[in-house]
């Protein structure tokens, strides 16, 4: 008997031991109580960061639409001049890189 008492005592320091660890390792109801908080609160600021980013994307998004619809109204502008100034002379062309038109007779 006296040679199982130390094996004994072994056992039930290992089992204290490891009770121990167990409970220094788990978390208590206010711990996790207090990491759903601070989650809450992180996302929370995540979702307004990313609302702070959509509202600075539609904020780019519109402004450039209004500078193409600008830029598209300023093409159709210098078209028409183009057209104005080459009616007349289509060998104007040229100088934009177009052939001139070729006429009924079969040179320009």
């Amino acid at each position: 008997m006296s040679d199982q008492e130390p094996e004994n005592n072994n056992l039930i320091n290992f089992i204290a031991t490891t009770v121990e660890t167990m409970r220094d390792q788990m978390a208590t109801k206010s711990d996790i109580a207090r990491l759903e908080a601070k989650l809450e609160v992180e996302t929370a600021a995540i979702r307004g960061d990313i609302e702070r980013v959509q509202l600075r994307l539609d904020s780019i998004d519109r402004a450039l639409r209004a500078r193409l619809d600008q830029i598209e109204s300023e093409m159709s502008r210098l078209r028409s001049v183009v057209y104005l100034l080459v009616k007349d002379r289509p060998e104007m062309l040229r100088l934009l890189g177009q052939p001139p038109p070729v006429s009924d007779e079969g040179h320009p």
